[in-house]
């Protein structure tokens, strides 16, 4: 049981999220525009940008924090040791978000692009004082997006959030079998990123999302 914990928690890692949802959104969600008008070149653009700026640059930052001996280890176990890290990943986001501000991506894409990054910037102030699981933050944002989008754009989207739900209760359940996180730091993980995500689509619903 531990090994499909220990999967899980570095399958669904938070720096993979983003890329997961544009894979979500872009081949995943069959019944919506995002799947039907845009060029198959233009969604493995964004796809890759994405993982580039949300995965491989972070990934990079605390290689070399590591190799600096600014944290002891990459898994991030103590709290103090994620707060720069996680600075610096949020940074990544808005400098994501301020290269695709101006070019022909869709507005949901770079609301979800931005809400990210916000939640992660929440996540590194909460950690300096107390530790929020990034992980639910994560599943969460994704989970508060697809709302938006279903309620929105009157989507279907019953399956995907359906599946999104039960991959919550899984990384949820791991974090709490490996002792990363206790129930509240999981709860409010996931309440964050979910709340977070919808408020921005919410406060900017006067934007047309397709």
């Amino acid at each position: 049981m531990k090994s499909f914990a220990n999967f899980i928690s570095y399958l669904f890692h938070p720096l993979l999220i983003a890329t997961y949802g544009c894979l979500l959104i872009f081949f995943g969600l069959t019944n919506s525009i995002y799947y039907a008008f845009t060029p198959l070149k233009l969604k493995c653009i964004i796809t890759l940008t994405v993982f580039a700026f949300t995965f491989l640059l972070p990934v990079l930052n605390m290689l070399i924090l590591y190799k600096l001996n600014y944290i002891t280890s990459l898994k991030l176990e103590n709290r103090k040791e994620r707060i720069f890290p996680l600075f610096m990943t949020a940074l990544c986001y808005f400098g994501l978000f301020y290269m695709v501000y101006d070019l022909g991506v869709w507005p949901a894409v770079k609301l979800f692009i931005l809400g990210a990054g916000i939640c992660i910037l929440l996540t590194a102030i909460i950690h300096l004082w107390w530790q929020i699981s990034a992980h639910m933050v994560g599943i969460g944002g994704m989970i508060g997006v697809l709302l938006a989008l279903s309620y929105f754009l009157q989507l279907p989207l019953f399956a995907a959030l359906s599946l999104c739900i039960i991959l919550a209760g899984i990384i949820g359940f791991s974090r709490l079998f490996l002792n990363s996180h206790t129930s509240r730091q999981v709860y409010a993980g996931f309440i964050l990123g979910c709340f977070m995500q919808f408020s921005l689509f919410f406060l900017a619903q006067s934007i047309t999302f397709v």
